[in-house]
């Protein structure tokens, strides 16, 4: 397949979710009422879009779950979610060969992208991947998350060469893979554990990697 960008989702992608959710737990358990709406919230998001004012519609559908104003329900999203959960990226690791897979890339002449439904500079320099990168972006600035087509395309512009000359890394069936090979993208595809216990590659996805060394070398052979 003829690859000239790389582009990746953060979360669960270049490291494990597990080993944050077992840092935010004291967290996540003190603010479960807020959790469980926001979670109800970005469900319907992941439904929903393009929107004008991506922020401010999520904090009126938060809003009506919480009975409270949109103004109160914004500022409970930047104090818990945007800002709340940053400092718990201090320290976590990524999966390993992340960087090193970045670098060899870059040095093949390849672009590379970050397209993440939070916010990517919620994980500070990404484990040294941003300064890498030809485009990093939310997918809430955009107005809409993943899947939504419309997200992929602009990063596809944003990058500059043909959707079907990108090559997408995400962990998640429905809003990587699915998302991005309706965009017109090819795909690379995580392995969850129990995948790799039962030697289960997903068929949707052109490419499935249980590290990142692998995925280097299947791109760049």
């Amino acid at each position: 397949m003829e690859i000239k960008a790389v582009a990746f989702d953060i979360d669960g992608t270049l490291y494990s979710n597990a080993r944050l959710y077992a840092k935010i737990a004291p967290f996540f358990l003190k603010n479960l009422p807020f959790f469980v709406k926001y979670n109800k919230v970005r469900k319907i998001l992941h439904r929903t879009g393009p929107l004008p004012d991506f922020f401010e519609y999520q904090a009126r559908l938060l809003a009506e779950e919480m009975m409270v104003s949109a103004t109160e329900a914004r500022n409970k999203i930047d104090e818990i979610v945007y800002h709340g959960l940053t400092r718990y990226f201090d320290g976590l690791k990524s999966y390993p060969y992340v960087y090193e897979a970045f670098e060899a890339f870059k040095n093949a002449g390849l672009k590379l992208g970050i397209l993440s439904d939070f916010p990517p500079r919620q994980k500070g320099d990404i484990w040294g991947t941003m300064t890498l990168c030809d485009v990093v972006m939310g997918s809430e600035e955009c107005g809409a998350l993943k899947p939504s087509s419309y997200t992929f395309g602009v990063l596809t512009q944003k990058l500059g060469v043909p959707a079907n000359s990108i090559l997408y890394v995400g962990n998640s069936v429905r809003s990587d893979i699915r998302g991005a090979k309706n965009a017109g993208m090819k795909t690379a595809y995580i392995l969850p554990w129990w995948r790799k216990i039962l030697h289960l590659p997903l068929k949707e996805a052109d490419i499935c990697f249980t590290n990142y060394r692998q995925l280097q070398e299947i791109v760049l052979q």
